[in-house]
């Protein structure tokens, strides 16, 4: 008897007693620091912009850097003035949405109100495929076709403007607009549109003046992600807009050359003396760009504040509901597409044009006045179908002239060689492996952390304050421009963890790029699983753990490859992360080590498309690889999503 009571109350028991419970401690801490990463590294990226760009703020004096009207670090004394960027990035970004927002709006009313289940079917993968498109290769595109055919048509020495940046940005903030203001559209519920159609509202005012209002917030959201899109590009826009930093004259002068924040540090990092008043200048405009996006991301997100709350108050006679309404009438849908071809007209043939085109705008405005409610609809179901075609006719001409143009360059020499004459001859093997492995090592490591921060957010931690910093801090992540993720890896990763510029570098920065994402996509996925199969698999004796592991995280796994997509596609694509930290032009060595530098697809087509005269070919044929390379991860990620849900559907 002694023994037996000596057994149940020995200490060696009481460790398993409580495994369970510290385990589960063990796991929530876990998904906390996990959650913390993104607060912990917007705040490194800011330290790290301020602290480098501090000097040129003390030098110069804040007023004069921000309002200073001329940037030339190569003289006499240096001048620091980064007003003529600041109005480069704005007349391209308002250039852009004016002709994005329209389309886009336009195109996603017909897929959402009108159009069949064939056509959708078909629409939307090709705004899935428009989307996926790398900014470099819409920078590749620009340069080599829209900037000639500007620059002939119009007969001005170059076609690098204003102008061919606002249509490059334009067309990549497309998709964007395009899916998730159809997403709003699809989410007003039918019992509106019923209501007003049986109120005798014809079919455009039911959309018009119930439909678009109920939806304003998302298509709100839509603008504004479009509109941090054009402002964060560096790529494509560092291809086509000229590169002076000069203030137009006039201020609207669309066929001006000019150059963006974005831009500048696309172009002058990668030359600039380390510890220098040009380096710590630079970081000072990383600095104000960053300070723009954030103002831009937050007032968003006071905006869409309001307008959901107005939109669940279902108040379609308020304010922002009479705007939108007044905004989707007949007479002004014909003004602004009256407006988009003048200004195509008035650049391309003369004012005489331009002038005609306003003229029977005009009358076509006053005369819809008098016209009948059905007559009023067919106009305007005419321009959204217009909409939509200009969309497909873009993704048709980018790449029916990538693949007629790349696929001559097509051959086991160039998918399985080493680069050759600058890259005029020779294979891309290397960038693609660099390629390959920059995206694995990305994924690898953005992926377990951001999913262990949605499952913090969700499964562990109430609706608080420290939840809505996290998300906050999400937020202010995702909206970070990509040129400042590769300013931060390069000051951090590079120079101060003394990493070099290596593979690894560039993976640890495309990753910090890519987590928003995949916590942002993961949280929406394990939100979506019922509460009923958490509450059972609780009822039947599991921890909390227990439960998430086995049934909380299958359930959820289509969503969070949803993610994984989106995040593949994005950091195979992008340039600027890894402009500083992690690539060389050629290489004829595969890297040995995660610590030698890498090729990779978008960069060597960077290159060979502004520095390397006569390699044609090998330019398309690389962007070709690009596209394939990017849409094929897409694919087998598509195919692996389909079977998680095929699975959890059996």
């Amino acid at each position: 008897m002694p023994t037996t009571v000596t057994s149940v109350t020995s200490p060696l028991h009481l460790p398993r007693a409580h495994a369970p419970a510290r385990r589960e401690q063990a796991f929530s801490f876990l998904w906390f620091a996990c959650a913390l990463m993104a607060v912990v590294t917007v705040g490194f990226i800011l330290a790290s912009l301020v602290i480098e760009g501090l000097p040129a703020f003390n030098d110069t004096g804040v007023l004069r850097f921000v309002l200073g009207d001329t940037w030339n670090p190569t003289f006499d004394p240096p001048s620091y003035g980064i007003l003529p960027l600041l109005v480069g990035t704005l007349l391209v970004t308002l250039g852009a949405m004016a002709i994005s927002v329209p389309l886009s709006l336009g195109a996603a009313i017909y897929l959402a109100e009108l159009a069949p289940a064939r056509v959708r079917e078909v629409v939307r993968p090709a705004v899935e495929l428009l989307a996926g498109i790398p900014s470099v290769v819409y920078g590749f595109f620009g340069l080599v076709v829209l900037v000639e055919w500007l620059r002939v048509t119009l007969s001005v020495p170059s076609g690098e403007s204003v102008l061919a940046g606002s249509i490059l940005l334009g067309i990549m903030s497309l998709p964007t607009i395009l899916s998730v203001s159809e997403d709003a559209l699809f989410a007003v519920g039918r019992d509106l549109r019923e209501g007003s159609l049986a109120l005798g509202a014809t079919r455009w005012q039911t959309i018009s003046q119930v439909v678009v209002p109920a939806a304003l917030p998302g298509i709100s959201a839509a603008v504004i992600l479009g509109m941090g899109r054009a402002i964060g590009e560096t790529m494509a826009v560092l291809m086509v807009t000229g590169n002076a930093a000069v203030i137009p004259e006039p201020l609207f002068n669309i066929l001006s050359p000019v150059r963006t924040l974005t831009g500048t540090l696309g172009i002058e990092m990668g030359e600039v003396a380390i510890g220098s008043p040009h380096y710590h200048a630079l970081f000072a405009v990383a600095t104000v760009l960053l300070a723009v996006t954030l103002v831009v991301n937050l007032g968003a997100t006071a905006l869409l504040s309001r307008l959901n709350a107005a939109a669940a108050g279902r108040s379609m006679s308020s304010t922002p509901g009479r705007l939108v309404a007044s905004l989707f009438s007949t007479r002004v849908l014909l003004g602004l597409a009256a407006g988009i071809v003048a200004l195509v007209a008035g650049s391309t043939w003369g004012l005489i044009p331009a002038l005609g085109v306003l003229s029977v705008s005009a009358v076509l405005s006053v005369a819809t006045g008098r016209l009948s409610r059905r007559q009023s609809e067919a106009i305007a179901f005419a321009l959204f179908r217009v909409a939509v075609v200009v969309v497909l006719l873009v993704l048709a001409l980018i790449l029916f002239d990538i693949v007629s143009k790349g696929l001559p360059a097509i051959s086991w020499e160039f998918l399985a060689g080493t680069p050759k004459d600058l890259g005029r001859g020779g294979g891309i093997f290397p960038a693609i492996f660099g390629t390959l492995c920059l995206v694995a090592g990305s994924i690898a490591f953005a992926l377990p952390i951001g999913v262990g921060a949605a499952i913090h957010l969700v499964e562990y931690r109430s609706e608080g304050r420290v939840t809505r910093a996290i998300r906050s801090g999400v937020d202010l992540l995702n909206g970070t421009p990509s040129i400042v993720f590769g300013l931060f890896g390069f000051s951090f990763l590079v120079l101060h963890l003394n990493l070099g510029v290596s593979m690894l570098a560039g993976q640890l920065t495309l990753g910090l790029m890519v987590l928003p994402t995949i916590i942002r996509t993961a949280e929406e996925a394990l939100r979506n699983v019922p509460q009923s199969l958490r509450e059972g698999s609780l009822a039947l004796g599991a921890t909390r753990w227990q439960t998430i592991s086995r049934v909380v995280l299958p359930t959820a796994a289509a969503g969070i490859v949803t993610g994984t997509i989106l995040s593949i596609g994005r950091a195979a694509g992008e340039t600027a992360p890894i402009l500083f930290t992690a690539v060389v032009f050629s290489q004829r060595q595969l890297p040995g080590s995660l610590f030698e530098p890498v090729m990779a697809l978008p960069y060597h087509l960077f290159v060979l498309s502004t520095t390397v005269p006569g390699s044609d070919l090998n330019r398309y044929g690389t962007a070709l690889v690009l596209i394939l390379v990017v849409c094929g991860i897409y694919a087998v990620a598509i195919a692996v999503r389909n079977r998680f849900s095929t699975t959890m559907r059996l």
